[in-house]
């Protein structure tokens, strides 16, 4: 009998919603862009082709390698709500796409905002079943963009 690994689910960002978020951004030209539960890391790739700096923050070492090898952005390994207190500097884009299992969004909103620059925005991608109140939100399909924007202090 073959043996076979547990791999963690990914379910990576829909070109559609990518392709989305980053029309509704505009420009993250020279922006610190910040890639919460990254993944494959493809939308801070993305940001990265547009010319922003960025953090990749992914909880499986596996994957942050894999990151690593595609990226020029900086890969931080651990669980995402810590991580948000110890990037040091203010991010002006951080995008986050949970797990499905992940129940913390209270938390994780708070913690972004204070993370942001003010200006800033928090783009967080979830099931269309859970809801928010965001300054700003957009649905494809099952998924939806939830913005929030920090305001200026």
């Amino acid at each position: 009998m073959k043996k076979t690994r547990k791999i963690r689910s990914i379910r990576p960002t829909s070109s559609l919603v990518k392709n989305a978020l980053f029309n509704i951004l505009g420009s993250v030209e020279d922006l610190l862009f910040v890639d919460l539960f990254a993944g494959t890391g493809q939308v801070g790739l993305e940001a990265e082709q547009r010319g922003a700096r960025v953090i990749y923050v992914e909880k499986s070492r596996s994957l942050a390698q894999k990151i690593r090898k595609r990226a020029r952005g900086k890969v931080m390994v651990g669980d995402a709500l810590r991580i948000l207190d110890r990037i040091g500097e203010k991010a002006d884009v951080i995008f986050a796409d949970p797990p499905y299992s992940f129940e913390s969004y209270p938390l994780l909103i708070e913690k972004a905002l204070r993370a942001l620059k003010p200006g800033g925005v928090f783009v967080l991608e979830h099931d269309k079943r859970i809801r928010f109140s965001p300054t700003e939100e957009r649905v494809y399909g099952d998924t939806v963009l939830s913005f929030w924007r920090k305001e200026d202090e």
